[in-house]
């Protein structure tokens, strides 16, 4: 190694320097030689310019001295971007120096060529790059897998074509455990460059060598076998078990990097065992030990791995939940770790532990560090809060600290206390007498706001309420905008409470904040309860007054699908900043979305435990209980109900079967129009409301003659307003196109902030409707900005039968929230280009369906002939296999097949001059053993020409 000498850095600052720098690199002493460089590089090193030396030094490349090589090719590679036409006089030395005998000039000279970022000399790189590759020595080989990726960031297109890629995944089968590992590091580094190269093919060949070099190589080969481990999705349990056995023995190593990233590989691989497996609990086991070992090391390490812990606890705290002694805090650690275990605590809090956890808290609740304290304050809120058992001692903890009369103390206890009551209504109200003494020392706008919240929530239990009030309301102006916009809902509310008593109070706020006030959220507020009170006191009553949701248990909690990413991330910046690479990592580099094996993609969604008997029969609505997918995370509980229709629900047809029903009053009916479901001898509605997806749409009734053929495309209706979502408004329409299912939507963006990171998921349904492909929506969506986004579908997802059966209940995600909404798509899209029935096929099955089995339904005010009915239907997929006249009135047969192998047999009656159709459709319904879907099936044809309706 190059020893530094401080003469070298402060000596030359004479005016003829360079020119005697000249002059002893061309010196015929090998010595003198070796003093000019290293004078050369001190003067390069503090940011002198000495480039007008490159010919010079170059000429010192010709020696077989190591010590004065190095320091030539470190001139190199500093100068030959800004001097390229004069690196090239260096090729030849570097194609000379990468066959001599010793390997470490070798590896030096192919070391230095690929740092030479310089295009000229790439081409000349290439013969000695592939020579060192395949060199006898594993130095030389290791150091040139690490050089095939710096010439990928330089030319990723000459690499791919000199083959070098291939000869790098050659080197993960090397004997030497550091040429695998430089291997894996050169691949992975081009793989994160070129997301969807798929060049880490791996397979359970590769993965059992990288094990094997695992136990060998340096621990910073280590770091990178497991991150790339961590890439690969095993095929099984049994495969799942074995990788982490052999990943285990990792977690007792020194590198606190190792261990991070053998705990990465074990928390993804362990999503694919079963929770009832020994070898399960046993991994848990072993995962504790190291993770508490982390918290040894020295502040800025315990963060990172606080930081780390964090996130596996949120995923599984069983790993820790015995090992809460451990995040106590010590009275010498730094804020930030004093903060961070403080967070862990209450994620791992317990109904087992709460006491212990409690006397913790309240010791840290009287210490000297005024953020630690209000952190401890806050935490005990929070125990509340998700240990019900422990409520009542949480709230007399808090008030023994308020007790204290310790200012910062006292106000975030009223501000816990609060989300206590709000948790907990009607249980602890016995402490508001406290909490109301202790009003004048209250100067924080987040505690006023909390007191303002309480007195005005409870304000029939409170006396004085009004006195209190009023006394916030003097100086009304100089309060925050927090504090005004509560006082005057606690106004309101009291006002609801106490109206005879109050009524002045009331416009005297109301007043204030509409009149006297610049602030539009505190003057829009004042006008909506003005309004109300002054238009409807009921409707105010039951707008202010309502009955308010319990706040959740954990509010900090990372969403689960951003939880899953990070957690694939252990070991990195994202596990430390707790945010996906996405939000930091800048340049052109694509950052790939990374997601446990156990997760179901994008489309997919797990059965709820009531989906069996919904589908069934059962009159409830299924809900939409999707899987934590990589992007839209958990889609519990939603309120998905299908969009109100313009008119009323068509009446049952008598007679008619249940199942039966279900289709046709789902799907049929929106196709043929509102009259579709009507009794034959009931008058069918009239077609002068428009109906979405309606047989009248498909003969264009309310577009006039002269409209071009083709499929019906019906108009964009709007499926998510932008109150909803939060400023996003999504329109949109089905259409059918060239054989593909499209989804056709507009989105706008109606909010004050940039929109971007789009996905969309489905639920089940009826067809299996699924996307074929991500949402592009490759630009941010700017404030006011709309683009029109088609989104192709195909039907090969999850079926699960819907009331009505063609509705659609749909997830869309992006960088502000998940929002939920149904739509209907026409049945026509389902009709595929092949379902033309072979006419005597047809005939025949027409006749063994019984006549009991016949509907017949009418369309008003077509006003088109036979012919031109039948053309613009085949427009849509109807097609006509047969026609008859009887008495003036033509009778076309025509058959239909869903993208579900369902065939439909109609008969449509037209009479010239009278401009209502007749349609009849024969059904026979049979419910399959092998689904929870309704299928129909004519006795009469069966197997290869599908089922029939």
């Amino acid at each position: 190694m190059l020893e530094p000498d401080p003469n070298y850095f402060s000596s030359f600052v004479c005016s003829g320097e360079i020119f005697e720098l000249k002059a002893e690199l061309n010196s015929d002493k090998k010595e003198k030689k070796k003093e000019a460089v290293k004078k050369v590089i001190a003067s390069m090193t503090v940011g002198k310019d000495v480039s007008a030396l490159f010919p010079d030094v170059v000429n010192c490349m010709q020696t077989d001295n190591l010590e004065l090589k190095k320091l030539v090719y470190l001139y190199l590679m500093n100068y030959a971007k800004s001097q390229p036409d004069m690196a090239i006089m260096a090729v030849n030395t570097f194609v000379k120096d990468c066959e001599d005998p010793n390997p470490l000039i070798r590896a030096l000279a192919v070391r230095t060529m690929g740092c030479i970022r310089v295009d000229k000399i790439t081409e000349y790189l290439c013969e000695p790059l592939r020579k060192c590759l395949k060199d006898e020595d594993p130095y030389v080989r290791k150091t040139a897998a690490v050089c095939v990726a710096k010439l990928h960031d330089i030319n990723a297109q000459l690499v791919e074509d000199q083959g070098f890629l291939d000869t790098l995944k050659d080197l993960i089968s090397d004997s030497n455990p550091m040429v695998v590992a430089n291997a894996v590091a050169a691949l992975s580094e081009i793989a994160e460059s070129h997301p969807n190269s798929n060049l880490m093919d791996l397979n359970p060949q590769t993965i059992n060598k990288l094990l094997t070099a695992l136990n060998e190589c340096t621990e910073w080969g280590q770091i990178f076998i497991l991150d790339c481990l961590a890439n690969y999705t095993p095929r099984d349990d049994r495969e799942s078990q074995s990788i982490c056995e052999r990943v285990t023995p990792r977690l007792s190593h020194a590198n606190s990097a190792v261990v991070l990233s053998a705990v990465k590989v074990l928390m993804k691989f362990m999503e694919m065992l079963p929770k009832d497996l020994d070898y399960y609990g046993t991994l848990l086991k072993k995962l504790a030990p190291p993770l508490v070992t982390l918290l040894s090391a020295e502040p800025e390490l315990q963060y990172v791995a606080l930081r780390n812990i964090n996130l596996i606890v949120q995923r599984r705290p069983e790993i820790l939940k015995h090992e809460m002694k451990v995040f106590f805090v010590k009275y010498n650690d730094p804020i930030y770790v004093k903060l961070e275990k403080l967070d862990i605590m209450i994620r791992l809090a317990s109904q087992a532990n709460i006491a212990q956890v409690l006397a913790e808290l309240k010791e840290y609740a009287t210490e000297v560090d005024v953020d630690f304290v209000r952190k401890a304050v806050r935490a005990i809120g929070r125990c509340a809060i998700k240990v019900e058992q422990s409520a009542e001692r949480c709230v007399s903890t808090l008030l023994d600290l308020i007790q204290t009369k310790v200012n910062y103390v006292v106000q975030e206890a009223i501000v816990v206390i609060k989300d206590i009551f709000r948790k907990y209504p009607n249980k602890y109200e016995s402490v508001i007498a406290t909490l109301c003494e202790n009003l004048d020392s209250l100067d924080e706008p987040e505690a006023r706001a909390a007191m303002i919240w309480i007195v005005g929530e409870y304000a029939e239990r409170i006396d004085n309420a009004d006195e209190l009030l009023e006394s916030f309301l003097e100086g009304f102006h100089d309060e925050s905008t927090q504090v005004q916009l509560q006082l005057l809902t606690a106004i309101v509310k009291l006002f609801l409470k106490k109206p005879t008593e109050t009524q002045e109070l009331v416009q005297q706020v109301l007043s204030l904040a509409t009149q006297d006030s610049d602030n539009p959220d505190l003057r829009d507020r004042g006008y909506i309860y003005w309004r109300l009170l002054s238009t409807d006191p009921v409707a105010a009553k039951e707008v202010v007054l309502a009955e308010k949701p319990l706040i959740s248990e954990e509010t900090d909690l990372i969403e689960p699908t951003l939880l899953e990413e990070l957690i694939c991330h252990i070991g990195t910046l994202a596990s430390v900043y707790h945010k996906p690479p996405s939000a930091f990592v800048e340049g052109s580099r694509g950052v790939q979305h990374k997601r446990l094996p156990g997760s179901t993609g994008l489309g997919e969604s797990l059965e709820s435990p009531d989906t069996g008997s919904a589908a069934g029969g059962s009159d409830a609505p299924p809900a939409v209980i999707p899987s934590q997918g990589d992007l839209l995370g958990d889609l519990l509980n939603l309120d998905l109900t299908p969009p109100a229709t313009t008119g009323p629900p068509p009446p049952p047809t008598s007679g008619m079967q249940l199942g039966a029903m279900d289709l046709l009053g789902g799907g049929l009916d929106s196709l043929m129009g509102a009259g579709f479901g009507a009794a034959p001898a009931a008058s069918p509605a009239s077609f002068s409301a428009p109906v979405s997806g309606g047989l009248d749409d498909l003969f264009d009734l309310g577009g006039g003659v002269g409209m071009p053929m083709g499929a019906y495309n019906p108009p964009k209706t709007v499926w998510l307003p932008a109150m909803k979502g939060k400023g996003l408004e999504i329109s949109g329409t089905f259409a059918r196109r060239a054989g593909i299912i499209q989804m056709e939507m507009t989105l706008i963006n109606k909010a004050m902030s940039v929109m971007t990171d789009f996905a969309i998921q489905f639920n089940r349904n009826s067809f299996g409707i699924a996307p074929a492909g991500p949402l592009q929506v490759l630009t941010p969506l700017s404030p006011n900005q709309t683009i029109e986004v088609a989104l192709p579908l195909n039907t090969v997802g999850p079926v699960m039968k819907m009331d009505p059966l063609n509705n659609l209940q749909v997830a869309v995600k992006n960088n502000i929230d998940v929002f939920y909404f149904s739509c209907q798509y026409p049945i026509s899209v389902l009709f595929v280009e092949d379902g033309k029935m072979e006419r005597q096929v047809f005939l025949a099955t027409w006749k063994d369906i019984p006549n009991d089995n016949e509907s017949q339904f009418q369309i008003k005010d077509c006003h088109l002939n036979s012919d031109a009915a039948s053309s613009k239907l085949q427009g849509s997929n109807i097609f006509t296999i047969a026609k008859r006249t009887v008495d003036g009135q033509d009778m076309l047969y025509q058959s239909m097949k869903l993208t579900n192998s369902i065939w439909v047999l109609a008969e449509l009656r037209v009479q010239a001059g009278n401009p209502t159709y007749t349609v009849s459709i024969p059904l026979l319904l049979v419910e399959s053993e092998s689904s929870n879907v309704f299928l129909f099936q004519s006795q009469a044809t069966k197997g290869k020409k599908g089922t029939l309706i």
